[in-house]
């Protein structure tokens, strides 16, 4: 294998191995949700039990989001990495490497 091939070939395994991954790196912009809070003993629970359940539904909610924000992100990403990946290969063909 020529030196610039095995380069290639490194550098599209590692992209692989970071856009198969699931980073903070990835989702710099998505806001994960917080978990909802459920007191611990049953008489606050019933107390706010409909202030609880819409803290769930809010978090279901935000937590779907989350999940496109991330994964749109790492759509962006990848497309990144493959147009970096081909300047590597256009600056090594350029440096004779």
């Amino acid at each position: 294998m020529t030196h610039r091939l095995l380069s290639q070939c490194r550098l599209a395994g590692s992209i692989v191995l970071l856009t198969s991954m699931a980073s903070p790196a990835f989702g710099e912009g998505c806001l994960a949700p917080q978990r909802p809070y459920i007191p611990s003993d049953s008489r606050s629970a019933r107390e706010y039990a409909d202030l609880i359940r819409s803290d769930f539904e809010l978090y279901i909610r935000d937590a779907q989001g989350y999940f496109r924000c991330l994964e749109e992100e790492r759509e962006r990403a990848f497309e990144e990495a493959r147009e970096v990946s081909e300047e590597y290969g256009r600056f090594l063909d350029a440096v004779g490497d």
